[in-house]
């Protein structure tokens, strides 16, 4: 199997050079040249994450160094599960994605980025930097995958005062091999602050870079097994598809599950439920591409004004009316999310974080005919305990603390204000501390 770059298919990698280098050498992303069939039967009874991750990915990684240890790098990330848990509602489910180390669901690319990386970092004569940019979740999940990991040091770039408490804590708590950049600016800002450092010569010229964030195909296609594994039991239970409605920023989680599906997976509709950060609904909407400058919500994890994957999901339906066939999105304002969260906790006694409530608001806002003809999913893409300040007052309660979380919250914090300018980036990246 080779992956091409999106923006040019004569420039292609293996599995393992791909995941390597994040980022195609023309700035595109990496995506499959040609597409595996992979019937609900080719799963056999594989029920387990690791067992479906490796019979779903194997097609992917055929004939790459990493192929003979596709089953144990499975094994080693996901030993935490993803359960898929009925609600009080005709024909809805939930996904749960926030059982991992850092309670959120980029645990599951990050660990798998991690276990790969590790396997094939064994020997190198530098380090392996990793730059990632974060709206709250990714950094954390990648400090905590590659933290204490010989011959790889991570640099997390994070908009100042734009997450949460809770998350900046995650972000920032480790020390030794990861560094923590607060970043005076937007993710969007962070985002291009990665690219740039990807495309300068200088920066790549005094070391190897490679990113975690989901233009790397090391973080993506690990999160289709998840889709891949709630498909399957879905349409093993009932006979039916499953069609999932996603909380969306980047793009990375969305386009996961629309790459399962083009693999073959019984699954059905894609909706992407987005915050006010609305370019990709207005997209679909009007047909014109206009990017903008994120805005600040609750659901601060989509907070992306300029989603990467886009890209992704343009190579793969290259004319609108093909993607508007494929996804629908929609967006929800703070005030709704507040309100979801309220009564999400009400009505069926669930806690939510925002962008899961921002999938259950979207939920409740589709025709009825079209909730009774689907098995709907709601993806639940993070622990509500990272978002305390703002579903405690809500529900008027306190929210438990996942055991997990409790033991990053006790480790000291230290990160390095840098500007929103690539040379700023350099200078902190050089200023290694002692």
């Amino acid at each position: 199997m080779r992956f091409m770059s999106t923006r040019d298919p004569e420039l292609s990698a293996g599995f393992a050079d791909a995941l390597s280098q994040g980022l195609a050498p023309d700035g595109g992303l990496y995506v499959p040249q040609v597409w595996p069939r992979l019937a609900p039967e080719a799963f056999g009874a594989a029920e387990d994450l690791a067992a479906v991750g490796t019979r779903l990915l194997e097609p992917f990684a055929a004939g790459d160094v990493l192929a003979a240890s596709l089953g144990d790098i499975l094994t080693e990330a996901f030993d935490f599960p993803a359960p898929v848990v009925a609600l009080p509602r005709e024909r809805l489910s939930i996904l749960e994605l926030f059982h991992g180390p850092t309670a959120a669901f980029k645990d599951f690319g990050a660990r798998f980025l991690a276990a790969s990386l590790g396997r094939l970092r064994r020997g190198a004569s530098r380090p392996l930097t990793i730059l990632v940019a974060t709206s709250g979740d990714t950094g954390g999940a990648v400090a905590a995958a590659f933290h204490g990991r010989a011959g790889i040091e991570v640099g997390v770039l994070f908009p100042k005062g734009l997450v949460s408490p809770t998350q900046e804590r995650q972000l920032t708590c480790w020390g030794g091999n990861v560094r923590s950049f607060a970043v005076r600016g937007t993710f969007d800002d962070c985002q291009r602050l990665v690219k740039q450092a990807f495309m300068d010569r200088g920066l790549r010229a005094g070391r190897e870079l490679s990113s975690a964030n989901s233009i790397n195909l090391g973080r993506l296609l690990p999160q289709a097994v998840y889709y891949a594994a709630a498909s399957l039991a879905i349409w093993r239970r009932h006979g039916e598809p499953a069609s999932f409605i996603i909380p969306s920023g980047n793009l990375g989680n969305s386009v996961a599950c629309v790459w399962a599906r083009k693999a073959g997976l019984p699954i059905r509709d894609v909706l992407l439920a987005h915050n006010a950060n609305r370019t990709v609904p207005d997209y679909l909407a009007t047909g014109e591409w206009r990017p903008r400058p994120s805005i600040a919500t609750l659901a601060s994890a989509m907070d992306v004004g300029n989603p990467s994957n886009m890209e992704r999901l343009r190579a793969l339906y290259p004319r609108l009316d093909e993607l508007r066939s494929a996804v629908s999105a929609c967006t929800v304002d703070d005030a709704a999310i507040r309100e979801r969260i309220r009564s999400g906790y009400r009505q069926m006694g669930q806690i939510w974080c925002p962008h899961t409530a921002t999938a259950a608001e979207a939920y409740e806002r589709l025709p009825e005919a079209l909730r009774e003809s689907r098995r709907w999913v709601l993806v639940a893409t993070a622990h509500p305990a990272k978002f305390r300040e703002i579903i405690e007052p809500l529900i008027g309660r306190e929210v438990p603390v996942p055991e997990s979380l409790a033991r990053l919250f006790a480790r000291p914090s230290a990160y390095q204000e840098i500007e929103a300018e690539l040379a700023s980036l350099a200078r902190a990246l050089e200023d290694r501390p002692a």
